[in-house]
């Protein structure tokens, strides 16, 4: 027995073979557990995390300050002496029964070094003219409200599409992951909804954060003042309280992804989880202008009579944009002027333009407006011709919009509408090219930004859309 156990024992040679192979074995499984151990540690990438772009952006983030109802061009940006001298001339067999041309009621002016025409509606505004890159050009698929608004947010009015919005975020991620990527202050709840600002197929991830313009900021009286964002406040629970509330729903809704092989829209629920835990700490002060200066306060026209709302939405807009949110929209609505145009007008201009001017200053003085697009303008513009004899009626054969820093030649006008402002005849933009434009100055090519979806890869400019490099600084 003796014997055969010890013939059963290994050499001293293959013992020391045996002791190093099982230290190998152990050195490898330890190496093992404790590149685990750091891979748990370490969070995964999310799906909001900073992107590299295709190309050196010219813009780090947009602010697209969006009009509602559609601002008339002739009466504003697009300079028609010849519609003056055309006042009172009919052109219903060219337009429509009883079209006759109506000239501009308001004195235009050349401002800035580069000698931009425009209208003494916007005083302020006209005082920023070197830093405006004038869009003259501006074509749309349609005249009727929804379908232009949608086409003008999702580039078609005829199938759910991401938003702008949601395709910058999409496609860049954000720098501030306590904050949304894309919020939208004040939305219209008509003419598209929540399709302005969604990201249809997308994650849900990527959809922008309804705000509102909020005056209470983060101030005690939360219940007699304006919320600009909706139960921001828990007045339950404590934040420790909250996070163990939604660690245990967070665990059930991981469970329930990975029985349904991670599905995206479980996933889009946990993130937008996750980021309102997060956003209660910041977003409150981040949207309090209650700590603002005076004068801040009254470059923006916030407590003027007509300004005050507008002041106040561009403001925080220009909070949101310091702090890391990649795409801010601002919607004023209201310039749908079929009637009363000489009455209605001077009010809706007077309601952005110092809001505006200090916005563009507000940058400007902050080194922000080198690398942050501000973009105006409205779904489409409006007739020459006059309707019910002090108004104007759709347009979207030619009207203008405009932009500001972040790349774009100041002072600049780009594009052309005939003699009276009825078409777009030289420089023509479509909402395709518009868009492609505002993607490439984030450094994103239009056609290589694409999600695959029910079997091909969309993108937001469909099968079209050039870059008008023309205007690029």
């Amino acid at each position: 027995m003796n014997d055969a156990h010890e013939q059963d024992l290994p050499s001293p040679r293959r013992r020391d073979a045996l002791k190093l192979l099982s230290c190998g074995f152990g050195y490898l499984a330890l190496r093992s557990l404790l590149a685990q151990s750091a891979m748990a540690q370490q969070p995964e990438a999310g799906p909001l995390d900073p992107k590299q772009p295709h190309f050196p952006p010219r813009a780090k983030r947009v602010i697209y300050l969006s009009m509602a109802g559609a601002p008339s061009h002739v009466d504003t940006f697009d300079y028609k002496p010849e519609l003056a001298a055309h006042d009172g001339q009919s052109v219903a067999g060219k337009y429509r029964a009883g079209a006759v041309l109506m000239a501009s009621p308001w004195k235009f002016a050349q401002h800035g070094k580069g000698g931009l025409w425009i209208s003494e509606l916007f005083p302020e505004l006209a005082k920023q003219a070197d830093r405006l890159c004038l869009l003259r050009g501006m074509q749309t698929d349609v005249p009727a409200h929804p379908q232009a608004v949608l086409m003008q947010h999702t580039g078609s009015f005829q199938f759910v599409r991401p938003s702008l919005g949601a395709w910058t975020l999409y496609g860049l991620g954000t720098v501030n992951q306590n904050l949304p990527g894309f919020v939208t202050i004040d939305p219209p709840s008509g003419t598209g909804g929540a399709q302005n600002y969604g990201s249809a197929f997308l994650p849900a991830t990527f959809q922008g954060l309804r705000i509102g313009s909020g005056r209470g900021g983060g101030r005690a009286r939360r219940d007699t003042e304006e919320e600009a964002v909706a139960n921001i406040h828990n007045e339950r629970l404590s934040t420790d309280a909250q996070r163990k509330q939604l660690d245990l729903l967070q665990s059930l809704n991981r469970e329930h992804a990975r029985r349904e092989h991670d599905s995206d829209e479980v996933e889009g629920v946990i993130q937008s989880y996750e980021l309102a835990f997060r956003m209660q700490a910041e977003l409150p002060q981040l949207l309090d202008l209650s700590k603002e200066k005076p004068a801040t306060l009254e470059a923006y026209g916030i407590g003027g009579e007509g300004t005050d709302k507008f002041g106040r939405q561009c403001l925080m807009a220009r909070h949101l944009a310091e702090a890391g949110v990649r795409f801010i929209e601002v919607t004023h609505g209201g310039w749908d002027q079929h009637r009363n145009l000489r009455e209605d007008l001077p009010r809706q201009c007077k309601e952005i333009d110092k809001p505006i001017a200090a916005l563009l200053a507000d940058l400007d003085q902050r080194g922000m407006l080198k690398d942050t697009l501000v973009v105006w303008g409205g779904e489409f513009g409006r007739t020459p011709y006059a309707q019910n004899g002090d108004g104007r009626d759709h347009n979207n054969k030619g009207f203008t919009t405009w932009m500001a820093g972040g790349g774009v030649k100041g002072g600049f006008s780009y594009g052309a509408t005939d003699e009276n402002g009825i078409e777009a005849i030289e420089g023509k933009m479509k909402i395709p090219d518009w868009h492609a434009t505002i993607l490439y100055l984030l450094g994103l090519d239009h056609e290589r930004l694409t999600f695959n979806y029910a079997g091909r890869d969309f993108r937001l400019t469909n099968v079209s859309g050039e870059v008008a490099k023309e205007i690029l600084a």
